[in-house]
């Protein structure tokens, strides 16, 4: 499970998640990304990638927001296939909202949001995706749901008032993940 920009391992949802999915017998792993306020595409990617090691279909990643870029900048590169992928809050787009809150920067974005991504190849590395979006995220245009049917064929979950996913637990996340190891 990939954190958000800003984020640690600490974020209560993921916890929550973690447990669920540990009494469930799921080995989970929540790493700390490198240097969280000032994240960058190939600090993270490597720290993904060290974490994972070899992946495999039996490999399932979940993100939140940057999390989600990290996740497919990675599957861009792998060579293995996994069997699927949660993407919480992800984005290809940023709300003006966004730079009025501190700590992010376009400075910062700028290499996220202008890195091509090659859609194709992440495909090839992943067997299904969900996206999940908040309705009343200040951060990411719902309209970048739209991107993620159409690139990644990903079924989309539009979550009503959870903001940019500051909540305590994630019951979507959880089924859409047990649905996708059946």
């Amino acid at each position: 499970m990939i954190h958000g920009w800003g984020g640690s391992n600490e974020n209560p949802w993921f916890n929550w998640l973690k447990k669920e999915l540990e009494k469930r017998k799921f080995q989970v792993i929540i790493p700390t990304m490198p240097d969280t306020m000032k994240p960058t595409i190939n600090a993270w990617t490597a720290k993904l990638a060290e974490v994972i090691g070899k992946p495999d279909e039996n490999t399932y990643l979940i993100g939140e927001s940057i999390g989600t870029q990290t996740i497919m900048r990675y599957l861009e590169k792998t060579k293995g296939k996994i069997g699927g992928c949660v993407l919480v809050v992800p984005w290809f787009n940023l709300t003006d909202e966004t730079w009025d809150d501190e700590g992010y920067t376009r400075e910062i974005a700028k290499s996220w949001l202008e890195t091509p991504i090659n859609f194709e190849k992440i495909k090839k590395s992943c067997n299904k995706f969900v996206a999940i979006f908040s309705d009343n995220d200040p951060y990411v245009p719902l309209s970048d749901s739209k991107i993620f049917k159409e690139k990644l064929n990903a079924k989309v979950i539009i979550d009503k008032k959870k903001g940019h996913y500051q909540v305590d637990e994630a019951p979507v996340v959880l089924k859409e993940l047990l649905d996708m190891t059946i």
